[in-house]
């Protein structure tokens, strides 16, 4: 959820809280009393390492009329359009953080680029309006980069991983970006590895071509 999506490249890695939900507790009480049911309605998190397709799940699942949160999206929008975060920047990196009213995304990369620790506080400032945004939204779906990374888990029920083996994520960085692959090796390289996602995930979805992704995404929408 970086401000530029490859630019952060995963970078950021704050402390990481996954909330669990409660235990269910009985409904009946010793004494007599007139009870309303509490639904609990169930929010997802969908996350992956680049080039997992994690994008086209979220494609397909808007195609089954699912809404869901994009935080890339959302992140640059708010960076243009939040008078909070855009004075919260501007004290950051400074006084040309936006040139006639637009983010000067040069000057931003820069600054970003120029240290982990530039990376983490931009993040630390735009994360959390992110997060405030998706919960304002109503929506119950969401699309992370660093879903995990960010603690942006804390918000969400269940967490569902797009996976693809390591050479098919190359190859479709490769093509999506047109960059060399060693450039596309030093991305992977930024970020969390597949693995480590997969461990922390209540569900997965693999993105490999030959697994078919209709019948994984329709059997992740019947478990709720």
């Amino acid at each position: 959820m970086g401000i530029i999506s490859h630019l952060s490249t995963n970078l950021l890695t704050p402390q990481l809280y996954i909330s669990l939900l409660p235990n269910s507790t009985s409904p009946y009480s010793p004494t007599p009393q007139l009870l309303t049911p509490q639904l609990h309605i169930m929010k997802t998190g969908i996350t992956g390492c680049i080039g997992s397709g994690k994008s086209y799940v979220c494609q397909q699942l808007r195609r089954r009329g699912i809404d869901v949160y994009d935080c890339d999206t959302a992140a640059k929008q708010l960076m243009r359009t939040d008078a909070v975060l855009r004075r919260q920047l501007e004290a950051l990196i400074g006084p040309d953080t936006y040139r006639n009213g637009q983010l000067n995304k040069a000057r931003v990369a820069q600054f970003l680029l120029a240290s982990e620790h530039n990376a983490r506080a931009i993040d630390s400032i735009v994360h959390p309006a992110v997060f405030r945004h998706f919960e304002q939204s109503g929506l119950l779906w969401v699309e992370s980069a660093l879903l995990l990374q960010c603690g942006m888990a804390r918000l969400v029920d269940r967490v569902v991983v797009v996976t693809a083996p390591l050479e098919l994520r190359l190859q479709r960085v490769e093509r999506r970006d047109g960059i060399t692959r060693e450039k596309a090796l030093e991305w992977v390289g930024r970020q969390w590895p597949q693995e480590r996602l997969v461990g922390m995930a209540h569900h997965v979805i693999v993105n490999d071509g030959h697994h078919d992704l209709d019948i994984q995404i329709e059997r992740l929408l019947a478990e709720g």
